[in-house]
């Protein structure tokens, strides 16, 4: 999103030069090929590298522009040969971590942060590849995305027990954090989390064979498509209704190539993500809450959401039926029952009492 690719002024030189070059190759065309059917071929070849070298200056403008409005709040942490950014606002313990959904970063929770960070310290970060988080080279599994936020973690002097709380995919990072670090866990929020693999069936393949690969051109083409700028054209009608500062961050976020292939490249792990995070068999007496959105649930998805709230004996249910999915952390009325939520979860650990139902 907001950190530009090395070397981007050269690109910005190339984008030109291969316009300066199709207007070179169309000139010249035009005087050696004397009838329209000796160039059916070259002239649609000329439109298309045209069109791509314009696409190239506008993202490569857009990028530069991003980068100078939006500026890295907190700090970029080493955790393994690239580096994620995390940024802690607050005082008080426990601290809240917010883990986001598929393909969103650490502005898709501009309602919900700054009103949690007024009763403790919370914490959001950028997973591989988005935000201001460098990419990575290693598979974003589940386990892989919970080792990298424990190593951010603790790097950036952010001590336990956490607060976890994670939306739709990120459901399934919490879930596999909590079982692979029980110790550093005092309560949990699963925000309409994405379905688990059943626990009858934990093995279940995690995909065809050689679909890594294929679906990992499919990634390398999709992010190319980015610089060329084409996500810019639709993320303005992806950020909801998120505060100004960051509905313009997300966006930024959705244009930029890397966010395109770093959310390809989660899906290509969905289901190894949910196996690992079916893991996770009991969490004890500690304070759980499962928030489910009433709009888009079936009877699987409400089975699954039951399930999840059956981990603790501490628990509580709600599922707010005028609510989707996306609304519980981008609606300022879906993300204000969030918030409450989460702030429950802290007030149980605070007073090791039982949740309110």
């Amino acid at each position: 999103m907001v950190r530009l690719p090395g070397g981007w002024g050269a690109q910005l030189g190339v984008a030109p030069a291969l316009l300066a070059l199709v207007i070179w190759m169309f000139v010249r065309a035009r005087r050696q090929l004397h009838s329209w059917s000796k160039g059916w071929l070259l002239y649609p070849v000329m439109a298309l590298l045209a069109l791509a070298s314009i696409g190239g200056v506008y993202q490569t403008l857009g990028a530069a522009a991003d980068a100078k409005a939006y500026p890295m709040p907190g700090q970029l942490i080493d955790v393994g040969g690239y580096s994620l950014h995390l940024n802690c606002t607050g005082s008080g313990s426990p601290t809240v971590v917010l883990q986001p959904g598929a393909g969103e970063m650490s502005s898709n929770h501009g309602w919900i942060a700054p009103a949690v960070a007024g009763d403790t310290r919370v914490c959001v970060y950028d997973r591989a590849g988005r935000g201001w988080s460098e990419p990575a080279d290693t598979a974003q599994d589940a386990t892989q995305i919970a080792t990298d936020l424990h190593t951010l973690l603790k790097r950036g002097n952010v001590p336990g027990p956490y607060v976890l709380a994670g939306h739709s995919f990120g459901g399934l990072y919490v879930l596999t954090f909590a079982a692979h670090y029980p110790e550093e866990v005092a309560g949990m929020v699963l925000i309409d989390s994405t379905d688990r693999a059943p626990a009858d069936n934990p093995e279940a393949p995690s995909g065809v064979p050689g679909s890594y690969d294929a679906l990992g051109r499919v990634s390398t083409l999709i992010s190319t498509s980015g610089r060329l700028g084409l996500g810019r054209l639709y993320a303005p009608f992806e950020v909801g209704s998120l505060p100004p500062r960051s509905q313009d961050e997300v966006s930024a976020n959705i244009a930029s190539p890397g966010n395109l292939r770093s959310t390809i490249d989660e899906y290509v792990q969905a289901n190894t993500s949910m196996i690992e995070a079916a893991s996770l068999r009991d969490f004890a007496n500690k304070p759980l809450v499962v928030l489910t959105a009433g709009i888009g649930n079936d009877s699987k998805h409400q089975a699954a959401q039951d399930a999840l709230a059956k981990l603790s004996t501490n628990t509580v249910h709600r599922t707010i039926d005028w609510a989707s999915h996306e609304a519980l952390v981008a609606e300022q009325e879906g993300a204000a029952i969030t918030t409450q939520s989460i702030l429950d979860v802290v007030s149980s650990v605070r007073s090791s009492g039982l949740l309110v139902q």
